[in-house]
């Protein structure tokens, strides 16, 4: 059994007992949360695909932490001018324990 769902403006194919990492989310690590938009649902007897939502189905998860990604470095250069720039991001993330898929 499994779901494709939609959070933090990115897709994730999620299963029971998975965790993944989303977008960072306002909850506090040990909280319940609800991934509400799910775009597909199948399991052993049935498939569902949402126009553009599944109404009925929902996703159950637990937050477990709070981080950030590994830090991305950004380099302008142009050749002959002088010129150069010298950037590092750090993206937050949520880590999600995905308890129940329900379709």
């Amino acid at each position: 059994m499994y779901a494709v769902i939609e959070t933090g403006g990115k897709q994730y194919r999620v299963s029971p007992g998975e965790i993944i990492r989303v977008e960072k989310m306002s909850a506090e690590p040990g909280a319940s949360v609800s991934l509400g938009k799910v775009l597909f649902f199948a399991d052993e007897n049935e498939v569902k695909i949402g126009n553009p939502f599944l109404e009925a189905a929902s996703v159950e998860g637990t937050v477990l932490r709070h981080g950030r990604e590994p830090k991305v470095f950004i380099f302008h250069y142009k050749r002959k001018k002088n010129y150069r720039k010298f950037r590092g991001h750090r993206q937050d993330f949520t880590e999600v324990r995905i308890d129940a898929v329900r379709g």
